[in-house]
């Protein structure tokens, strides 16, 4: 853990070219994403249900979790929980309406 820790640290340093960096809590535990969010990540995956790498390398820890306990996950990191689509534009929901903004999210 520690390692993937100081490997997201001077990754962020050192590509500061990237805009953006996963923690990708599938992999690394979603108590691990949120410290990898004060490393350096400024994105934790979001609520993906079922992830066939993991499952075929052995995993058996579970491997979904709800939008609120996602959102609850980043806000005891620290940080705000934004929802944005693959482009990185914020996600805006209104009910069952929703649209995005037209510039991707600052880092």
């Amino acid at each position: 853990g520690l390692e993937n820790l100081r490997t997201m640290a001077i990754a962020r340093l050192m590509l500061d070219n990237f805009p953006h960096v996963k923690a990708f809590w599938i992999m690394q535990t979603l108590a691990m994403a949120q410290l990898m969010l004060a490393s350096g990540a400024d994105d934790i995956d979001g609520t993906v249900v079922w992830y066939d790498i993991t499952k075929v390398g052995g995993a058996s820890t579970h491997q979904e979790v709800t939008v609120w306990s996602l959102q609850k996950a980043i806000r005891e990191a620290g940080f705000e929980p934004i929802e944005r689509d693959t482009l990185y534009r914020r996600v805006v929901r209104d009910g069952s309406r929703w649209s995005v903004q037209a510039e991707p999210s600052a880092r």
